[in-house]
Formats: structure tokens, C-alpha cells, sequence
């Protein structure tokens, strides 16, 4: 390696960790700030019950989530996390808890991972690839648990939506009873939980702020805000324009649930043409080579014995 490039290295890793120091700083500062003025205003109360609402805490896993809840502040400025935690079902104060948590631990172990092997590693070249792991560990502090939560919040997506063609028959039986869209929902919170898991929680929670005074329709499009899932959005629309203005519901519903089918349709075929193509690629690469050399093998074969003959 140049001279150059691993001065260049060693530059940007004293970077990375001044930058890294200083960020740790200003939390540790901000944190402190922040808990002595909520001691100022209610002494009594922890600092985590007031924020998560989780009474007996460990101080240890505290303090993490105060740090992670700071680190939060700083990487996510327009809101993204609290979207994802309600789309991946972290609603309960324990989980946002132990999510915050996580995020503050993530560069700890990183940077420990870094220094174990920084200190126990015998290669030659241990100081150039510890920098680069410290680059790295500096980069995936921040990223990996923003991954972890996209991740998560994309599966229950994915299994919501594949839960409304048969939340949507639900709803044409219900309707056909002669149930309204309260009642109608309420019925498949109560009787369809093992059937309907993610939708049914969901809408267990759109009912209790019904109780609680708010309507129906606002609390359906928040609920379609926050999840954004595509099908899901198409329906909760239709239940939102009947309940605001009235008509049938049988009709537009299954209207809805065909467009849904035709989609599916086409995007099971796009995934078969996709997977068609990547099998003529691996045919290609391995099955034609062994054809081809079974095939013409013998030919070949005996074209060099008679050549051979031939010359001799």
C-alpha cells in the first residue's frame, strides 16, 4: 500500500473518531440537560416512566434509552421511526423502551467489537484493517438499527396485506347480515383474531379510539397513513366515503377485491417470468456445457482418433 492512501486512512479514521467523540459529547450533555430539567419540574417521577410509561426500570437500560431516545432526535428529523414502530406493531411502551435501548448499545458493541480486534490480533496488517473497521463500525452504528426497524415494519406490511382479500370477504358477509361498519369491524376484531392477527390489532385500536370520542372516518385514514399498505388504503377509502356519505358497500368492495386479484395476477406473472429467465441463465451456465459435451463427446473423440490414424 502507498504511503498516500494510507495516510488518506489514517486521516479519515481520526476523523471518524473525533466526530464520533464529539457526538457522544453533545448526547451525554444533552441527556443530562434534559433529565435535570424534567427533575426540576416532577422530582419524583423517573425520567423513563414519564417517557416510555415502563415503571421499574433497570438504571442501566435507562440511561441507554435516554441515549438512544437523543441519538433518535439527531438521525431522524421528519418523524420516520415512530411510522415504522406502528408498521413493524411496536406500539407498547416496553417495546419503544428496549427499541431505544438497542440503538444506543449498537455503537458499543460495534466499537468494542473493533478494539477486540484491534488488541488481540496478531496479522500484519492489523492496523490498516482495524481503521477500516472503524470506519465501518462508525458507519453501521447509526444505520444497522434503522435497518433492523425497516426490516421489521416491512414483513408485518407484507403479511397485512396479504390478510385483506380475506378481510374483504369478511366485510361483504358482514355487510350482507345487515351490520353497520362499526359493528361489522367490531365483529372481526372479536371473532376473527386467528385469522385476521395484524388487521384485527390494528383495528382493535381504531374501535378504542371510536369509544374514546373520536370518528370513525378520521381514525381510518390515520390508520391508512400510518401503514401504508396499498391494498389496505384502497378499502379503508371505500368504508370511509360509505360512512361519510352512505350507499352500498357490496359492490364497491368487490369491485376493489377484483382489481386486487388482477394485480396479484400480473405480479405473479412478472415474478414467473423473472424466475423463467433465471433459469434459462443457469441451464445455460451448467446443464447446455454437460449436453453438449455428452452429445458431441464421442463425435469429437473419434474425429482426433482418425486424425491420428490419418497422420500416422
Amino acid at each position: 500500500m502507498s504511503p498516500t492512501l494510507f495516510a488518506s486512512i489514517v486521516a479519515a479514521a481520526i476523523i471518524v473518531c473525533v466526530l464520533a467523540i464529539l457526538t457522544l459529547v453533545y448526547l451525554l450533555l444533552r441527556v443530562r440537560h434534559e433529565s435535570l430539567l424534567q427533575r426540576r419540574v416532577d422530582p419524583q417521577a423517573s425520567t423513563v416512566a414519564r417517557d416510555f410509561g415502563v415503571v421499574g426500570t433497570a438504571p442501566v437500560i435507562e440511561t441507554m434509552a435516554r441515549s438512544g431516545k437523543a441519538i433518535e432526535k439527531m438521525i431522524d428529523t421528519e418523524g420516520e421511526s415512530g411510522r415504522l414502530m406502528v408498521q413493524a406493531g411496536w406500539r407498547t411502551a416496553k417495546a419503544r423502551l428496549f427499541w431505544y435501548a438497542f440503538q444506543a448499545v449498537m455503537p458499543v458493541l460495534l466499537f468494542a467489537g473493533v478494539a477486540a480486534f484491534w488488541t488481540f490480533s496478531e496479522s500484519p496488517k492489523r492496523g490498516i484493517l482495524g481503521l477500516l473497521l472503524l470506519i465501518i463500525a462508525a458507519i453501521l452504528s447509526f444505520l444497522a438499527p434503522r435497518w433492523v426497524l425497516r426490516a421489521a415494519a416491512s414483513r408485518r406490511r407484507l403479511r397485512a396485506q396479504h390478510e385483506v382479500p380475506l378481510f374483504i370477504h369478511l366485510l361483504v358477509l358482514l355487510f350482507e347480515s345487515g351490520l353497520s361498519t362499526r359493528q361489522a369491524l367490531a365483529s372481526i376484531v372479536r371473532e376473527s383474531g386467528g385469522v385476521l392477527p395484524e388487521l384485527g390489532h390494528e383495528f382493535d385500536i381504531v374501535l378504542r379510539q371510536v369509544d374514546a370520542g373520536g370518528e370513525l372516518g378520521e381514525a381510518l385514514k390515520t390508520m391508512a397513513d400510518m401503514l401504508e399498505v396499498e391494498d389496505l388504503t384502497t378499502v379503508l377509502g371505500v368504508l370511509r366515503q360509505v360512512e361519510r356519505y352512505g350507499g352500498e358497500l357490496r359492490e364497491p368492495l368487490l369491485e376493489t377485491l377484483q382489481v386486487i386479484e388482477e394485480r396479484r395476477g400480473f405480479e405473479l406473472r412478472e415474478k414467473v417470468n423473472q424466475l423463467s429467465g433465471r433459469m434459462t441463465v443457469v441451464m445455460v451456465m451448467f446443464f447446455f456445457p454437460g449436453l453438449l459435451i455428452f452429445v458431441a463427446g464421442p463425435a469429437f473423440l473419434a474425429i482426433i482418433t482418425a486424425l491420428k490414424g490419418m497422420s500416422g
